[in-house]
């Protein structure tokens, strides 16, 4: 391969990694949005006070959730490319966002 088809390639690659982390941002903040607002809307009409709850919690785990699974999609990318210095770093990412999970359950 040569330097040129090697560029192209990464270039390809970055594009695919971006689209693919720019889709999931949208389509999590989107759901997490369109949950929070039913939870409100149960809650501000009065009605299903326990379905409410339910609706916005979920929405707000959604939230936090969307991040992470960029993180995830990147590691799964990195390792496909062999980007080893990158997949290092954002293991490394990954690993510092389930300890800091970890420690705010307990």
């Amino acid at each position: 391969m040569s330097a040129g088809e090697d560029n192209r390639a990464r270039v390809n690659a970055d594009s695919r990694l971006e689209l693919w982390l720019g889709r999931t941002l949208g389509a999590g903040t989107a759901l997490a949005t369109v949950l929070l607002a039913l939870g409100l809307l149960l809650q501000l009409a009065g009605a299903h006070a326990g379905l409410s709850d339910r609706l916005a919690r979920t929405g707000l785990i959604v939230l936090m959730a969307t991040p992470v699974a960029r993180v995830v999609i990147s590691v799964a990318e990195y390792a496909g490319q062999r980007d080893w210095p990158f997949l290092a770093l954002t293991l490394t990412v990954l690993g510092m966002l389930m300890v800091s999970f970890l420690l705010g359950v307990g």
